[in-house]
């Protein structure tokens, strides 16, 4: 009798499916692995299991140690500096994150091993539709840009790696609280040739110091932890459906890939305070009031912080345009698409050159 469950063919986990024992897939939008053979829905399992926040402090001493990680065969690409691991016994490939052909030199490191995810979502061909609609209304794009991207972009299902961060931040602060006056002062015109003075209203500012402290209480805190897709763009896909993670199970990532996180997680609990700030300044500046406020100092203290490390799920693909690539990535929870795109020279000498014409028209016709 053939089961679903997993087998384990070199550094990769195959899930044969439980009516004929081909390779399944996940399947976007379900709970299922779908086979591509008969057809059949292999459900996974669902875990009763709750998806709980790690103690930050007492990781970095498990780190230490080397306790609660786990080996990965890396894949590098030196095009673009992605580290890709889920790639079993392929030796040749294209980069998901540049579509730069490489040659996988694998290398074993000792990493955190995810303990969430959010599974895919969006399915390929939805992907797909959404990336051209982004397409069609670009402005100032290349005319021939369309058919180009289209022919080239194969998008690939990939996991990012991510870290979420919880915590208590107390913070002391000194600054200074603006109170507005007004005053009347005299001022002079010009009015049919003759100087005159009249009388107005000016606004005034009165500081005075101020200190306290605050409390901040911090939810889920994202901080991507890959350098391989440019930061603005991979960050404009959010926001994400954390509250929706699931615990982390292998059959979830059979068909995609999953990159190794690049931002260890004390650099990313860095990130994350930056990211906290200025929520804390925010709260300073309405525990100051007044009408304006200034900040001199703060000290926060961190406390009570957990974390977890989790995937996210995007489509990415990259295409060649003009020989220059150019990258892409569709959030696999929503469907929002970012990426990087090219500039049509001559469309945008064209608007230039007809506002130029518009300019002058109203000028003319302004001073007739």
């Amino acid at each position: 009798m053939t089961t679903n469950q997993p087998e384990t063919i070199g550094t990769e986990r195959h899930f044969p499916c439980a009516q004929c024992g081909a390779k399944v897939e996940f399947s976007p939008g379900t709970q299922s692995l779908a086979c591509p053979y008969c057809g059949h829905e292999n459900a996974v399992p669902q875990s009763e299991v709750q998806v709980e926040e790690e103690d930050f402090r007492a990781a970095l001493d498990e780190l230490s140690r080397g306790d609660d990680q786990q080996d990965y065969l890396d894949v590098k690409c030196d095009a673009c500096g992605a580290e890709v691991h889920g790639l079993g016994s392929t030796t040749a490939l294209s980069c998901p994150y540049c579509n730069s052909n490489i040659v996988a030199t694998a290398k074993s490191r000792r990493l955190i091993k995810p303990k969430a995810l959010l599974p895919f979502r969006v399915t390929r061909e939805q992907a797909q539709k959404s990336f051209t609609e982004w397409l069609g209304g670009l402005w100032f794009a290349p005319s021939e840009l369309k058919q180009a991207a289209i022919n080239e972009g194969r998008l690939g299902g990939m996991y990012m790696p991510a870290w979420t961060f919880d915590c208590d931040a107390t913070t002391e602060y000194t600054g200074q609280r603006g109170d507005a006056y007004y005053v009347t002062v005299p001022y002079t015109y010009v009015a049919n040739g003759k100087t005159r003075t009249g009388m107005r209203r000016e606004r005034r500012i009165r500081w005075s110091p101020a200190a306290g402290t605050v409390f901040n209480r911090f939810d889920d805190v994202l901080v991507l932890a890959s350098h391989s897709l440019p930061r603005e763009h991979a960050e404009a896909l959010e926001p994400w459906d954390l509250k929706e993670v699931v615990p982390y199970d292998d059959a979830y990532l059979s068909g995609f890939g999953a990159e190794s996180y690049q931002v260890d997680l004390p650099t990313g609990f860095a990130e994350g305070r930056a990211k906290m700030r200025p929520m804390i300044q925010q709260t300073i500046r309405a525990d100051i009031g007044g009408d304006e406020q200034r900040i001199a100092s703060m000290s926060t203290r961190h406390e009570r912080v957990t974390y977890k490390h989790i995937l996210l799920p995007a489509w990415i693909s990259a295409y060649r345009f003009r020989n220059k690539v150019f990258r892409f990535m569709v959030n696999a929870r929503t469907g929002e698409v970012r990426g990087e795109r090219p500039w049509s020279a001559p469309k945008i000498a064209g608007a230039v050159l007809i506002g130029l014409v518009i300019v002058a028209a109203i000028v003319f016709f302004a001073t007739r």
